[in-house]
């Protein structure tokens, strides 16, 4: 009989690898996109459309996700909707139309539901001082993003894009199936059948569920969004081809999923608050940065006119992209700290809101990025967009957050002054 311990590392430890699973087919048409891009002979707003319609449904489906997962069980809820994409994964290969692929994607783009009900399954097993390791590591599975930039290009190159839907088609069904043997199901984790919907859904009055899904928009929103977008980012900017501006996107997205444990653990240590605050300004920082265009400037001097190049290279942008990387990384494990902190009982269905907000800055963003280009022409935009929705969320923690706790101290000390005198 496995100890109780055991279950809940196991149940850790699958819910990972099917996480990650689940993530590298939510991100691949940021691979096999670019060469559906050339043969259908899209723009860049049709691209961004096509690599987000998967992030729409892995959005949208993750409060009724949530909900699920609180009243009948994470195990049967994420086993259920990981064989419920097989059969659409496959027939991604067999698409030949624009709308083909946006049909098929929908139904693809359920894999990203997995969020939801991993991080409320994985968070049930440990006692609340462990929830944010447990839910690090679980987010961890973000790393499937850099995982399809790492293989899918590799399968384009060797095979053609149509066989990497095939591939992962058979890699979901076999996680599936492993996933079922190693982890565990324990009843006093669920809110049972007498709970209604309406009694689930009552802290949405809260407005602190609104603020956390603003923060999650941006760590986990921006993160999926530069995911989908940074492959295509580097082929147009710098002239790489798929399978080098795939490996140098991969920068970007290794941290934004593998130091999310250690964000969990930063946020069991330091607070929420704390580690969030830091996140979003750090964010703050690398955006102004990869904002700037590349610019030649010109400046008539006492010799006549001096031209000078400002702009970001290929390697000081990857330097940037990942430094902001780590920062999105630990920020998504802090936001999700947060609720397990506030809402113990009601992680399921506040996590799947918050989890919709934040994938839903991932279908946006895109779709933004990309008209965006066709409407100025300057590639860094999507960094320029990305810029002011940060520093509105920043204004917006200092109001709430912030200010409150320095009223809160200046009147301490004014009382301590009052009663000593």
């Amino acid at each position: 009989m496995a100890t109780q311990q055991h279950k809940a590392w196991s149940v850790v430890v699958a819910s990972t690898l099917a996480f990650t699973v689940c993530f590298m087919i939510w991100m691949m048409f940021a691979v096999i996109g670019i060469p559906i891009k050339q043969t259908l002979g899209l723009n860049e707003t049709q691209f961004g459309i096509l690599v987000a319609t998967p992030v729409l449904t892995g959005s949208l489906i993750r409060l009724p996700l949530g909900m699920w997962t609180d009243k009948f069980g994470g195990r049967i809820v994420f086993f259920v909707l990981m064989l419920s994409t097989v059969v659409p994964i496959y027939f991604i290969s067999r698409c030949t139309e624009f709308w083909h692929f946006l049909v098929t994607g929908l139904f693809v783009g359920v894999a990203g539901g997995s969020f939801t009900v991993g991080i409320s399954y994985c968070a049930r097993w440990f006692p609340k001082n462990r929830q944010g390791l447990a839910m690090g590591i679980f987010g961890a599975g973000n790393t499937g993003a850099a995982v399809t930039k790492l293989v899918a290009p590799i399968i384009v190159v060797g095979y053609g894009w149509t066989m990497v839907p095939q591939v992962y088609a058979v890699l979901m069904l076999v996680t599936a199936v492993l996933f079922w043997f190693f982890t565990y199901s324990d009843p006093t984790h669920t809110v049972g059948k007498t709970v209604t919907v309406g009694e689930q859904l009552a802290a949405l009055k809260d407005p602190k569920v609104w603020k956390y899904s603003q923060y999650y928009s941006i760590v986990f929103g921006g993160y999926v969004a530069l995911a989908l977008w940074m492959t295509k980012y580097y082929v147009s900017e710098y002239g790489f081809d798929l399978k080098h501006a795939a490996l140098m996107a991969a920068a970007f997205s290794i941290p934004g999923g593998v130091l999310r444990a250690i964000g969990g653990h930063f946020s069991d240590k330091f607070g929420a608050h704390t580690v969030t605050w830091w996140v979003l300004w750090i964010s703050l920082i690398c955006l102004f940065f990869l904002s700037y265009p590349q610019t030649d400037l010109t400046i008539m001097t006492v010799k006549g006119p001096q031209t000078f190049h400002i702009g970001l290279s290929a390697v000081w942008f990857t330097v940037i992209m990942f430094s902001m990387g780590i920062a999105f990384a630990i920020g998504k494990a802090s936001v999700f700290k947060y609720i397990s902190d506030d809402y113990p009982h009601n992680i399921g269905v506040i996590s799947g809101v918050v989890g919709l907000a934040g994938g839903m800055g991932g279908f946006l963003m895109p779709i933004m990025f990309g008209a965006l280009v066709d409407l100025t022409g300057v590639r860094s935009s999507a960094f320029m967009l990305m810029f002011g929705i940060v520093w509105v969320s920043l204004i917006w923690m200092y109001w709430t957050e912030v200010r409150p706790v320095k009223i809160g101290r200046h009147h301490e000390r004014q009382a301590k002054q009052a009663s000593s005198i």
